[in-house]
């Protein structure tokens, strides 16, 4: 199960999150981690008293059900009122707590979200590509002309072909230009599916994937 925790920031933005350990440390002794972003709908209040809102969707919610994976996984929780594209300097700092205070294997650190949250794996990813061996954006939207500077990342999108939220135009117009620079990022566009690409994406294969990935 997951735990709930508070990342206290003495210089800005302090967020609780959910974080899940795996029982048993890997052959080397440090963990691969995936950093999840949560959508909007699972904003929280700053005290942390509706933080498991996160586990809402993304592997977490199958954490919540008794799956068990072979990576640690944090959840930041964005404040209600807010949005991630805010805080990626907070984020930062979270993420070196988080490497700071756990076994982490820094070559295995990969990003994914959902909607605003899959924004963030843009914004976040393409600011700062050399942090994450892997980008996993569900349903958001990226600086697409600023595609090239995760053409060498490994990158995996999801996008629903009838979202009336954020239009698949977005994913579609991300793995263009990341592609057009040399780039191989895979997109998944799910047939009949509105904005809930998370259903889909969120599953085995992804994991999988993830876990295959290295800086």
């Amino acid at each position: 199960m997951y735990e709930k925790k508070y990342f206290e920031n003495p210089h800005g933005q302090s967020f609780p999150y959910l974080q899940y350990t795996p029982k048993e440390l890997p052959e080397g002794g440090k963990y691969p981690l995936v950093v999840f972003m949560h959508g909007y709908g699972e904003c929280g209040p700053v005290d942390g008293s509706e933080v498991e809102l996160v586990a809402k969707h993304g592997f977490l919610k199958h954490v919540s059900k008794g799956t068990e994976y072979p990576f640690m996984i944090v959840a930041p929780q964005c404040p209600r009122g807010n949005y991630w594209g805010s805080f990626v300097e907070p984020l930062n700092r979270f993420l070196d707590s988080v490497i700071q205070e756990n076994a982490v294997d820094t070559d295995r650190i990969y990003l994914t979200g959902l909607s605003m949250g899959g924004t963030a794996t843009w914004l976040w990813g393409t600011g700062y590509p050399e942090r994450f061996a892997a980008l996993a954006p569900i349903c958001g939207e990226g600086i697409s002309w600023y595609g090239f500077s995760v053409a060498k990342k490994p990158i995996w999108t999801f996008h629903g072909d009838i979202d009336d939220v954020v239009s698949p135009h977005e994913s579609l117009s991300m793995v263009s230009q990341i592609n057009r620079h040399g780039g191989h990022a895979k997109l998944t566009i799910l047939t009949g599916v509105k904005h809930n690409a998370w259903d889909y994406a969120y599953n085995d294969e992804l994991a999988a994937w993830l876990m295959e990935q290295k800086l």
